[in-house]
């Protein structure tokens, strides 16, 4: 019997990538995005492979879209083995200028969502005494991030959280991974307003279909914490040796 496998921010980036893995390990699928056509289009191209697939379009943004996934999921007798949530977005530049109102929506899709979510599929899987979840992290979960504070802000609850569930799940047969990718090349710094170009002069950019591939396996070995990458492993443990001053005019000057 295949797993079923509940996938967020599915129509790009590394949310398509864990798709393509899922997909080829036969596993049933529910995909969640906001884009509808796109949803329909990759749940019929996955039904001719033989596949079950199943989308719900919605934003997360909005405080009924997890009720909606799980009231869907159920009448579909959906039982969510794996829950990958994907969907974030970041925003750049100094906060007194920001839109709050983008702020206060990636507040609400990088925490309350992802927290929503977790809150509503974990307890079938305690029951059931096994399931898996992945939230995607960040680099940035480890160090405040001056010119993105809200972002690093976010995913620094990410990984609070993950890592506190991991030992509060500890014998239950449930297992919760942070993947914390570096750079990556998705649509991730247009959609925060960054200049690509002068990101990528900056940052080598790791491509979404190894970040995912790294998590696949993190995910499967039930490793609490799955840093993608030499350099960001580096920088993980490096901000820990430093100065917390030093750490924020770093980060503000390669954010800058």
């Amino acid at each position: 019997m295949s797993q079923t496998v509940l996938i967020t921010g599915a129509t790009g980036g590394i949310g398509l990538e864990f798709v393509k893995i899922f997909a080829s390990n036969k596993a049933t699928l529910l995909l969640v995005a906001r884009n509808e056509l796109r949803l329909r289009r990759m749940c019929e191209k996955l039904r001719a492979r033989g596949l079950r697939a199943e989308y719900f379009a919605c934003d997360l943004a909005d405080p009924d879209s997890p009720a909606g996934i799980a009231a869907y999921a159920e009448r579909e007798g959906l039982a969510v083995d794996i829950l990958i949530n994907n969907a974030g977005f970041g925003d750049y530049g100094p906060f007194a200028e920001a839109n709050l109102q983008k702020q206060l929506d990636m507040i609400d899709l990088n925490v309350r969502a992802l927290t929503e979510m977790t809150g509503l599929f974990l307890p079938g899987m305690i029951a059931r005494g096994s399931g898996k979840i992945l939230n995607v992290g960040s680099i940035a979960s480890f160090e405040p991030g001056p010119m993105m504070s809200v972002y690093y802000a976010t995913k620094a609850y990410v990984l609070s959280f993950s890592e506190a569930l991991t030992r509060e799940l500890k014998g239950t047969g449930v297992t919760v991974t942070c993947l914390c990718p570096g750079p990556t090349n998705t649509g991730f710094t247009t959609g925060a307003g960054m200049t690509q170009k002068r990101f990528a002069d900056i940052f080598s950019l790791t491509g979404p279909a190894a970040v995912a591939s790294y998590g696949y396996k993190a995910l499967m070995r039930g490793q609490a914490v799955a840093i993608h990458g030499l350099p960001s492993k580096i920088g993980a443990f490096g901000v820990r040796l430093l100065p917390r001053k030093a750490v924020r005019e770093l980060v503000y000057r390669l954010q800058k």
